[in-house]
């Protein structure tokens, strides 16, 4: 399995410490580092400067938001960093969710799998160099009604620029297996995977004839280190809230796909109680409802032997690319988290 992981830019550290973390994760070996956007800094102006600082490591936007730019202005960025990184740049987008497209960005959330669809076509005519010329149901370019003409970019796609989805509903699962490069996925149980995510993935797949060794699976946990099952306990109990932010929290009062994730893998009932002690204002009532099965089925927390055990599992049930999180209060002790974390991923692939 290939090593990654994800940091947000503005994620509360000083921006000197977080471009650190990345130049040294680099030197620990990490293949990936991805750079999220969520509703804080935007990725690419981040991975310009990671891109200056770094030689060999591969950098991703995980992800750029559909309906905060154009297909047209995220096919420029995508060429733009990809040309300046030598061709190290991967283009994730997601779809995001209605609270962040129109509670932020004040554009329809309506018609993601079209819009996401579309967006990926363009964006590969672009890079192939030609003229745009477009008509979609989301999409027309050239703007019918006026006197403009098919542009091409005055600049060219130096390398490939490979795409990835960010996906959790069955209907963009089975798009990302349709016309994608990689997966970025995540609330990732993998004894369930192969109903709740696989089977939308390979579906998508066959309409393309194409195969799983066609598609990247990146899949992301948060990883940290218990010495005994009294400090595995502790943390345990610390990220139940963060899970029931995730189900209860995320997304709008009608839409969380985190929860509908979390729900087709086995826990609908205890995640539509979740979700109602949020919404209702009872956090505290709502972290007590998450249980440690839910906490370690879908990251990897635990021991050194458990998190060796879970990453086997993990490489058995399909994903190429593991997406570390790694725990830790300061720079040191996140670093020293994941350098350990991805010489356990080496010692998994050299045991296979």
């Amino acid at each position: 399995m290939r090593t990654a992981t994800t940091i947000e830019a503005s994620g509360g550290e000083p921006w000197s410490q977080q471009a650190d973390f990345v130049v040294e994760a680099e030197k620990l070996g990490l293949d990936i580092c991805w750079v999220a956007e969520a509703w804080g800094s935007d990725a690419p102006s981040a991975l310009g400067y990671y891109a200056a600082l770094t030689d060999r490591m591969l950098l991703g936007s995980g992800v750029m938001q559909l309906g905060t730019r154009t297909p047209a202005a995220v096919a420029q960025t995508a060429i733009t960093l990809s040309n300046l990184s030598g061709g190290r740049f991967l283009l994730g987008l997601g779809a995001s969710g209605p609270q962040v497209i129109e509670g932020l960005h004040g554009v329809p959330f309506a018609r993601p799998l079209k819009r996401m669809r579309e967006t990926v076509e363009i964006v590969r005519r672009v890079v192939e160099g030609g003229k745009l010329s477009y008509t979609g149901s989301e999409f027309q370019v050239p703007l019918p009604g006026g006197d403009s003409v098919p542009m091409r970019l005055s600049m060219r796609a130096e390398h490939q620029v490979p795409i990835y989805l960010a996906a959790l509903s069955p209907a963009m699962l089975r798009l990302t297996g349709e016309i994608a490069d990689g997966w970025l996925g995540t609330s990732f149980v993998p004894e369930a995977a192969a109903d709740a995510y696989f089977a939308h993935l390979d579906d998508g797949l066959a309409r393309s004839g194409r195969t799983r060794a066609d598609l990247d699976i990146c899949q992301g946990a948060e990883v940290a280190f218990a010495p005994d099952e009294d400090a595995l306990g502790e943390m345990t109990a610390r990220r139940k809230k963060e899970l029931a932010f995730s189900l209860g929290g995320m997304g709008s009062a009608s839409t969380n796909f985190y929860n509908n994730a979390y729900s087709r893998q086995g826990w609908a009932e205890v995640a539509t109680e979740i979700r109602a002690h949020w919404q209702a204002g009872d956090r505290d009532g709502a972290a007590g409802l998450v249980t440690d099965e839910m906490v370690l089925g879908t990251t990897l927390i635990g021991t050194e032997s458990m998190v060796r055990r879970r990453l086997k599992v993990w490489r058995d049930a399909g994903v190429d690319t593991v997406r570390l999180y790694p725990a830790g209060e300061t720079l040191e002790a996140r670093l020293t988290t994941l350098a350990r974390a991805i010489e356990l991923v080496r010692e998994v692939d050299d045991a296979s």
